[in-house]
């Protein structure tokens, strides 16, 4: 997973070298005005300004903003505000309903290994682009030896590539005659496989290795309990292991499925079962899939899914309520915590007080339906000190979000624009600047 902390320390702004141009901020003063109380809303959740609660990230520049158009209905500015720990540096890229460009996920050549946001925005060929979702990171404490499985939703023209975990909050898009549909909600992906004969079974997952649930807790946990299934939990990584899975590899896996001991039925393009593999572990037919069972899943594929027969898969996106939003999804991308719903802030009292200011990789949507894709530097003392969640939910409010996600953060953090890094994503504090290798990427193309 892609994600860690650093110590804040306090700093002066200072103009960003490299800048696109300078222009001065377009927005009224009234609107700047409402846009601090919502930020000083966010972050102390209390309807007053109070001296001694935290200030949260100034809705006003306290430097240059630079700005470069890239489409009609698409802005994109840089500029440096004053937070609580010192400066703060900030990319932010707001796509209008009806802009002129398409928003989706992309990944590289395999969902099993990671490239740069400039290599996948290079392929896909994006005028700009952002890291997407969490992911399986080498040396991580649960590493799988996948460093570009995505942990947690990823959606890719309308195929799950990786299941939902624990119903956890996503940026949904799609796009509704000709216009960008935008949605950030908590979404569960209750797959299921149909045999000929009737029979059923849960689908556990999709492009991962089976037996691995991470995190595991929640519904996941739950679930597990309710069906009585034995399982392990790893108190030092959340890794749950669940000996008793069936999980599908799609041809967008990209290399051989695991080697192991199970039992994999191949599917054929047409969704016939061409043939039984155990032990597990081989291509995924081109246009085909692959569904790898481990323990009672392996028992289950070989009774229900045997050599001609065609086993039905599907794989739905349901909200919270139930409600069913496959066909209203183009892309989705699973993120960490939720900040924002109908304007108000959503953080537990614990994340509220946490005090880390890693670099962060925002989501939001306003209120007229535009999506905002929020990178903030962190690492960089006396020139950009990161955001705490709270100051993160802060800011996507004074920006006009009325619900937003923190996607990801730490070293992925990446904002490419125009085929150039804008942003000075690092490591570790004292690190140089460079791009970390992520699964996958937000790409806006041009329509």
């Amino acid at each position: 997973m892609a994600s860690d902390d650093n110590a804040a320390r306090c700093g002066t702004g200072h103009r960003e070298p490299g800048m696109i141009g300078e222009t001065p901020p377009r927005s009224p003063a009234r609107h700047r005005v409402t846009a601090l109380a919502l930020a000083l809303l966010a972050v102390t959740g209390a309807c007053t300004r109070s001296e001694e609660k935290d200030p949260g990230i100034s809705a006003k520049p306290s430097g240059p903003v630079a700005e470069r158009p890239l489409a009609a209905g698409v802005d994109y500015r840089e500029s440096v505000h004053r937070g609580p720990a010192g400066p703060v540096r900030i990319s932010v890229l707001r796509i209008a309903p009806d802009a002129e460009a398409r928003l989706v996920g992309a990944h590289g050549a395999s969902m099993a290994l990671p490239q740069t946001v400039r290599q996948a925005a290079r392929r896909a060929g994006a005028l700009a682009a952002v890291n997407g979702s969490y992911f399986d990171i080498k040396g991580g404490k649960a590493y799988s030896g996948y460093p570009g499985d995505p942990v947690g939703l990823y959606v890719e023209n309308g195929r799950v590539l990786s299941e939902a975990r624990d119903d956890g909050a996503a940026l949904l898009l799609g796009h509704r005659d000709g216009h960008l549909w935008a949605r950030i909600t908590e979404v569960a992906t209750p797959g299921l496989i149909t045999a000929d004969d009737g029979q059923t079974r849960r689908l556990d997952g999709v492009d991962r290795v089976a037996g691995r649930l991470r995190p595991c807790r929640g519904t996941d946990h739950d679930r597990l309990a309710a069906e009585g299934r034995v399982w392990r939990q790893d108190p030092a990584t959340g890794l749950c292991e669940d000996p008793d899975e069936i999980v599908e590899f799609t041809p967008d896996w990209g290399v051989a499925t695991p080697s192991g001991d199970g039992v994999e039925a191949v599917l054929n393009g047409d969704g016939t079962v061409g043939r039984l593999r155990s032990p597990a572990g081989g291509p995924v037919p081109k246009g085909g899939r692959v569904l790898y069972g481990i323990g009672e899943g392996a028992d289950w594929l070989r009774e229900h899914a045997r050599p001609g027969t065609t086993p039905d898969v599907s794989i739905p996106l349901t909200d919270s309520s139930g409600e069913d939003l496959t066909d209203f999804v183009d892309t989705a991308v699973g993120g960490g915590r939720r900040l924002l719903s109908g304007g108000r802030v959503v953080l537990s009292e614990r994340d509220r007080a946490a005090t880390d200011r890693p670099p962060r990789t925002l989501a939001g949507v306003t209120a007229d339906g535009s999506v905002l894709l929020v990178t903030v530097d962190g690492r960089d003392p006396g020139a950009s000190e990161g955001a705490t969640l709270a100051e993160s939910a802060g800011l996507l409010s004074s920006l006009g979000a009325v619900d937003g996600l923190n996607l990801d953060g730490g070293g992925s953090t990446t904002m490419v624009v125009g085929g150039e890094l804008r942003n000075r994503p690092r490591e570790a504090v004292g690190d140089p600047v460079g791009e970390r290798k992520v699964a996958t990427v937000l790409a806006l193309l041009p329509r």
